[in-house]
């Protein structure tokens, strides 16, 4: 009896040990691993959109989403029956708007996948980069590729559907399920740019150089 309630007690401190390690670890690591992420961000903004050389934080009021898996970078507000579509307004060196840049993000076969877009002021899609996923190796991670992420450039709205669903993104062999989870979440976010552009959805500023 005494031999199991030694064993228990030593397990119990060897755990008590490794959870106060584990927290030590993310404490330090956590701030870190944000800014790496916010570096992330930042680069990709400029490569999705290189022509702005500031960017301008906004945000549009939106439909709470419904659904679990929210198709982009929306801040729930639990207060109301709104959330906030986050954007940036790219702007060139004499302050001329160049551009919008906003995360899609929307759940694939196996990870999230987030995807920095770049839009010129037309509402075409100037480049976008994918920044975030864990698809499956060979199939669906090859939506890092550039010849897939190439295949966006100067679309609109309206064709961003992939092929097998009558649209202009040609999918990746193998991965219909990612390709379309990056063209479905880019065109949502889009859609609600040219809503905002038309003047049918009012804005909730939240201006951020």
């Amino acid at each position: 009896m005494k031999y199991y309630l030694r064993m228990g007690l030593t397990l119990l401190l060897i755990a008590v040990i490794a959870g106060g390690i584990l927290a030590v670890v993310n404490d330090y690591t956590a701030p870190i691993i944000k800014q790496t992420k916010l570096q992330t961000e930042v680069q990709a903004r400029r490569e999705v959109l290189p022509s702005a050389t500031f960017f301008v934080k906004d945000s549009i009021a939106v439909a709470k989403a419904k659904t679990k898996r929210n198709p982009l970078k929306i801040v729930q507000d639990t207060s109301s029956d709104t959330s906030f579509f986050i954007y940036y307004k790219g702007f060139s060196a004499d302050s001329t708007l160049a551009g919008y840049c906003y995360i899609a993000s929307l759940y694939g076969y196996s990870s999230n996948v987030k995807t920095m877009v770049g839009v010129t002021p037309e509402m075409t899609i100037n480049k976008i980069k994918v920044i975030s996923q864990q698809e499956t190796p060979g199939l669906g991670a090859n939506c890092e590729k550039a010849e897939f992420q190439a295949g966006f450039n100067t679309l609109d709205a309206a064709a961003l559907h992939v092929d097998k669903d009558g649209g202009a993104v040609k999918s990746i062999t193998g991965a219909t399920i990612t390709s379309r989870a990056i063209t479905n979440s880019i065109r949502a976010g889009l859609e609600i740019l040219n809503k905002q552009a038309s003047g049918s959805a009012a804005p909730e500023t939240q201006k951020e150089v």
